[in-house]
């Protein structure tokens, strides 16, 4: 008697075909592309629409080159000038580092420090590895790539330099908050003065060091390669301040993220004419 073997009706019943990374041998043959039940696709989407709104406008405002100066905010965009074409040179109140020959936006200078250190931060790197690569889609979610290399590779092993961009960031965050303080002076000079731009510039500067010392590479400098936090109190006390920061790493990224785009917003509409500054006393 013989027996015959019917094939599958559906193809979904078939397990996926040999290859490499999700599908190679050894590995198990799940028919199914992903066993989540839940909208897994909705914090991917989300990430995705809020970074290429960012990009959109940071890149529209850095080549811009104008409308970054309303006496006393400057955008943080712009900040530290290192350009004598920089709209406040003529108050003497930053550095001409860059000659008259730099024609370009001053702006052009001084994001690459503050995009590096967001760039490579572990946050971002989760965010838009899955958002526009699929680098995996989200977790338990297989990612359509056939291999994977990790950061051990060019251009990705690059990401390791995050630990220097963030020794940069701290004199940005510190040339960030003089910036505050000269926003508390009147645009004659005169100290005494607070506007809504004030505390736009405040908060900004604010969630920025939050998000700068909540990184990982400042908790492990502050508390990194101690065998014995018992002999070492204070880097103790310094490593449970940061790690509680660290904790919201990634609400901070986003929260700073926004907050510097809104204080730039503020900044432009100023200078463009839009609104004046309601001052508070």
């Amino acid at each position: 008697m013989t027996t015959e073997i019917q094939a599958p009706q559906d193809g979904a019943d078939r397990p996926p075909p040999a290859g490499r990374g999700v599908h190679a041998p050894g590995r198990a043959a799940i028919p199914a592309r992903q066993l989540r039940t839940d909208r897994w696709w909705v914090p991917r989407t989300a990430t995705l629409v809020g970074l290429l709104a960012f990009i959109g406008y940071s890149t529209w405002r850095a080549f811009a080159g104008s409308h970054y100066y309303a006496a006393p905010y400057v955008s943080p965009f712009y900040s530290p000038c290192l350009a004598e074409n920089c709209e406040r040179m003529r108050g003497g109140a930053d550095w001409g580092l860059f000659g008259s020959w730099w024609r370009l936006s001053p702006a052009l200078i001084v994001l690459i420090f503050p995009l590096g250190f967001r760039l490579t931060c572990y946050y971002y790197r989760k965010a838009y590895y899955r958002a526009f690569w699929a680098s995996p889609p989200a977790c338990a979610v297989a990612e359509p790539h056939a291999g994977y290399t990790g950061e051990t590779r060019f251009p990705l092993i690059l990401q390791n330099v995050h630990r220097y961009f963030f020794y940069v960031a701290i004199p940005v965050a510190s040339v960030l908050t003089y910036d505050v303080a000269l926003g508390f002076r009147d645009p004659r000079g005169q100290w005494g003065h607070m506007g809504l731009g004030s505390l736009v510039l405040l908060v900004n500067v604010a969630l920025i060091w939050a998000y700068t010392l909540s990184c990982h590479s400042c908790r492990h400098l502050v508390g990194g390669r101690l065998r014995h936090f018992s002999r070492h109190p204070v880097r103790y006390r310094l490593w449970s301040w940061v790690s509680r920061l660290n904790a919201r790493h990634m609400l901070l990224a986003w929260l700073s993220l926004a907050s510097v785009g809104i204080a730039d917003l503020y900044v432009y509409l100023l200078a463009a004419g839009a609104f004046s500054d309601p001052r508070f006393f």
